[in-house]
């Protein structure tokens, strides 16, 4: 048995973890005590990164040698890693020489680590000569960057974690930090226990776990954060709020901003967002007189046409009320990635230079080429990622390298995504997973390392740099993605500047050194820029993480930085920045009447590549649904899981619908992970969707060119799907992975249909589907024969013409027989009581034929199945309110007694909030007489 220290390849707060493995296997995952991120907490996700890392490697989720298909739509096939670079830069070289060096594009991944970014924009910027290199972190964190830059004068968040612990009002704008960012909001917790003055304010259309836990919810509507923000400031205005003194000594702009503001009263503010007067007086008051505010901000201000806006609007309150470079206090953007800060420190975007040089900058330019010894670099701006993959469309860029990303489930405009893979010459797919839509559509698949095998380096939304390290060598023939793109690189080279000295002197086979020598080529790259790492060394980082900025002279890192007052601009003043506000892209009206907003489920990551190969993820959310109020159901005639159409300006998919008192009247919710790896479908034309990423804009903000991901205006109408098919199995392991492979063929050939795992212990399959008539036989018997739904113990009942269909699968244990399969197809309504015999493994055989009857009740009763709410110890609602209700005393005592009693949230912590709100919704028992 070892043990690695490493990080956690989830969120941007970059977690420390310590890895077990025996051998080639990983077994084994825990928080790091010492790493100063998460001092020992993970979060649901990363507390089962072990079980991401097992099976997956062995069965049909990895990627695990070179495969290239010979023609669109046929299966790809082995080949060894020469032929594989040596077809990719042959077409490279051909369509360079041929349509110039911007013909081709690089889309990466804030999941890449530093070492993988810098070789792929040295290749890009300085072998190809193009700046079309961009990354999935341009849907995550670049209105945040621009706002900094505008605002700050670099791409540099200022505060650190340390400063939650020392606020007294920590302001929550546009994210619900308990589900996204889960171990950072432990230390909110714990800031609040310690410091009973502390409020919390959150900033969201949504009633958050986040913002159920705040002292104040802006429920404003969505798209209008800057209007809030803008009328806060005014009421600080108003009040005499202000400092005066900063602004004076520390900042410019703030005359154009007073007259941009001298409008947003509170009548207009409390119109425009539909907030009330008070809650924007008390929010003003709580940010501008607490003694330390800390605002936190993610994908709620970033993802937006206004995004830049947002951001700048937000830090004009912290600068205007001094509430910046002193502890506890500054504007916190909470990174959404891994590495999406690493990668832009190394210029891995088409904006960027090494080491946050501006690409517009000639003096930059000409830094750059001279690191790398060349005469120049491109000095025209690169596409961005919507601009890119609208060039590949229109047949401007003829070849894609998509590395460690998925554009195919989580890109804006997906029929414009679709059609640039579909018409691009070449499309490189460089991934771990196999089972990621865009590599259904890739020419070549290369197989990459991926978490607990590879090397490097990641920044986290602090600006701290923490080590990755390999627990166990690279399975099959993946290598680190840094490798492949110097293999590439290289090859590239001897047909685009033959005889010339490489660009690319890293040993690919050297594994760490090999990493080391690239993070040295870009530590140097640092010297006298805002993020000088140049003190920072491997060996340093190996023993403890460190933030930037460090240059060679200081002894630690930095971890708050203006603290002197002085800013990264020119002339050392911060800058406000007048914004208006402007509506979404999309308002709704009389023909889409619905706000639909999307984000984070707490147990699950993007696309779920990962996180989507353990079935316990899956418990706290079973299945695809789109929120809505009660009211819009019952105005509509809808009951919670029918199937409603879900359509934009751009396309429609069919969902089951939800009530939930989390969405306000007129919006709509929509989880961002469920793409056509779990959702399938067909439009009126019999073509298949994309996801939920089929009804989002592709419009974005023209400062970051960050797309509205959050908001599009979409109509939800019933679906009339009268024939429904419900399966569910468990499997095996070498048969769940096969029949998952095989399920995703399937389910587009459905108006409706979903395929997720589920089970703790072990694995199981649930599929749903609607459609207009019934399907036909051969389909049911290919779902029975994925399910393993065959042999003599299967009970089966069949009607072809009235399109009724049933099949149960009874094992024996022992002396019982439980039910380890099913299938209705037709009438479905039994659902309800037969598939909790399946999932609580309830002795079966006492119902013999009568599980073959479609009757809603059940011969006998089941005992309800429970809603999961702690993912470590599979703690249900049913059992947790059951205990809450005979507990007296306080709402802490009462969740102190069922945490004790149950072990419910004692883990990872990333069920308290949920916890917290069940005990604050029932009454105390009333103490026994005496």
């Amino acid at each position: 048995m070892k043990e690695t220290r490493s990080t956690c390849p989830y969120c941007g707060v970059g977690c420390g973890v310590v890895i077990e493995s025996d051998g080639d296997r990983i077994t084994g995952v825990r928080g790091d005590p010492r790493h100063p991120a998460n001092f020992g907490r993970l979060c649901t996700k990363g507390s089962t990164l072990h079980l991401t890392a097992t099976a997956p490697v062995t069965r049909h989720a990895r990627l695990l040698q070179p495969m290239r298909r010979e023609h669109r739509g046929g299966r790809p096939q082995p080949v060894t890693w020469d032929q594989a670079l040596g077809f990719a830069s042959d077409t490279f070289a051909r369509i360079i020489g041929e349509h110039g060096p911007d013909a081709v594009g690089f889309y990466v991944s804030g999941q890449l680590l530093t070492e993988d970014y810098y070789v792929f924009n040295k290749l890009a910027k300085g072998l190809v000569g193009t700046n079309n290199i961009d990354s999935n972190s341009r849907l995550c964190m670049s209105s945040a960057v621009a706002a900094y830059q505008l605002a700050l004068g670099a791409d540099a968040p200022p505060a650190c974690y340390d400063d939650v612990d020392q606020a007294d009002c920590i302001f929550i704008a546009g994210s619900n930090t308990a589900w996204a960012h889960p171990v950072l909001f432990r230390r909110i917790e714990d800031a609040r226990t310690a410091n009973p003055r502390l409020k919390i304010v959150c900033c969201d259309p949504r009633r958050t776990e986040t913002a159920a836990a705040a002292d104040l919810h802006l429920a404003l509507l969505p798209g209008t954060d800057v209007m809030l923000f803008n009328g806060m400031l005014h009421v600080m205005l108003w009040e005499g709020w202000v400092r005066q003194d900063f602004i004076a000594a520390h900042t410019t702009g703030f005359d154009e901003l007073k007259a941009q503001v001298r409008d947003c009263t509170p009548d207009v503010v409390a119109q425009v967002c539909g907030i009330s007067k008070e809650d924007l007086l008390t929010a003003a008051r709580l940010f501008a007189t607490s003694a330390a505010t800390l605002s936190l901000y993610c994908q709620g201000l970033n993802q937006s046409t206004s995004g830049t806006a947002k951001n700048a609007a937000l830090i004009n309150l912290h600068l205007a009320s001094g509430q910046i470079g002193k502890p506890g206090a500054g504007p916190f953007s909470l990174t959404g990635q891994p590495n999406a800060m690493g990668g832009r420190e190394v210029g891995g975007m088409a904006s960027l230079l090494s080491a946050h040089r501006n690409l517009a900058n000639a003096e930059h330019r000409a830094e750059v080429a001279a690191l790398w010894g060349l005469p120049g670099v491109p000095d025209r701006p690169g596409k961005t990622a919507v601009e890119m993959f609208q060039a590949a469309a229109d047949g401007e860029i003829k070849a894609l390298w998509i590395a460690c990303t998925n554009p195919a489930q989580s890109m804006p405009g997906q029929a414009t995504v679709r059609r640039a893979l579909e018409r691009a010459e070449l499309v490189v797919v460089q991934e771990a997973f196999a089972t990621t839509a865009t590599c259904d559509r890739a020419d070549l698949l290369l197989p990459a390392t991926t978490w607990g095998e590879k090397t490097g380096t990641v920044t986290n939304s602090e600006r701290r740099i923490s080590r990755v390290r390999p627990a166990v060598p690279a399975p099959g023939q993946a290598r680190h993605d840094w490798a492949v793109a110097v293999d590439f690189a290289r090859r590239l080279e001897a047909r685009l500047r033959p005889g010339r000295p490489t660009l690319f002197p890293y040993d690919a086979d050297a594994g760490c050194a090999g990493a080391e020598s690239i993070w040295n080529e870009h530590r140097a790259s640092t010297r006298g820029r805002d993020l000088d790492i140049t003190g920072m060394s491997y060996a340093l980082i190996e023993s403890a993480p460190q933030q930037w900025p460090m240059p060679a002279a200081a002894s630690a890192g930095t971890a708050r930085l203006y603290q002197d007052g002085r800013f990264a601009t020119g002339d050392g003043r911060a800058r406000f920045v007048a914004v208006a506000w402007q509506p979404v892209a999309e308002p709704r009206e009389a023909r889409y009447p619905f706000s639909l907003t999307t984000g984070r489920l707490r147990d699950q990551w993007h696309g779920m590549s990962r996180s989507g190969t353990v079935g316990r993820l899956f418990g706290h959310v079973p299945e695809p649904a789109v929120e809505m109020h009660p009211q819009d159901l019952a105005r509509r005639g809808l009951r919670e899981g029918d199937l409603v159409h879900v359509t934009s300006r751009r396309g429609s998919i069919v969902l089951p619908v939800q009530a939930s008192d989390e969405v306000a009247p007129s919006q709509a919710f929509l989880a961002m992970h469920w793409g056509p790896e779990f959702l399938g479908g067909q439009s009126g034309a019999g073509q298949p969707l994309a996801g939920v990423n089929a009804l989002t804009t592709a419009a974005f903000c023209p400062q970051s060119k960050q797309p509205e991901l959050k908001h599009a205006a979409v109509k939800i109408l019933k679906a009339e799907l009268p024939w429904s098919l419900v399966a569910m199995a468990w499997l095996p392991e070498d048969d769940f992975w096969a029949a998952r492979a095989a399920m995703r063929e399937i389910l587009d050939r459905f108006p409706f249909a979903s395929c997720v795992p589920f089970g703790r212990e072990r694995s199981g399959l649930l599929l749903r589907a609607a459609a207009h008539e019934p399907c036909g036989g051969d389909v049911l018997a290919r779902i029975e024969e994925l399910l393993r739904l065959g042999g003599a113990e299967v009970l089966r009942y069949a009607d072809a013409k009235r399109g009724q269909r049933r099949a149960m699968k009874l094992d024996s244990a022992g002396h019982e027989r439980r039910l380890q399969g099913f299938l209705l197809a037709g009438d479905t309504r039994a659902q309800a009581w037969i598939r909790p015999l399946l999932l609580q493994e309830l002795p079966a055989q006492a119902y013999g034929r009568q599980l073959l009857l479609a009757d809603v009740t059940p011969p006998r009763p089941v005992a309800e199945t429970a809603k999961q709410v702690c993912s470590c110890l599979g703690v249900g609602d049913v059992a947790i309110r059951q205990f809450v209700a005979a507990c007296a005393g306080s709402a802490s005592q009462r969740l102190a007694s069922v945490q004790s009693a149950l072990q419910c949230g004692t883990r990872c912590g990333s069920c308290v909030p949920e916890l917290k709100r069940i005990v604050a919704s029932l009454p105390p028992a009333t103490p026994a007489s005496p």
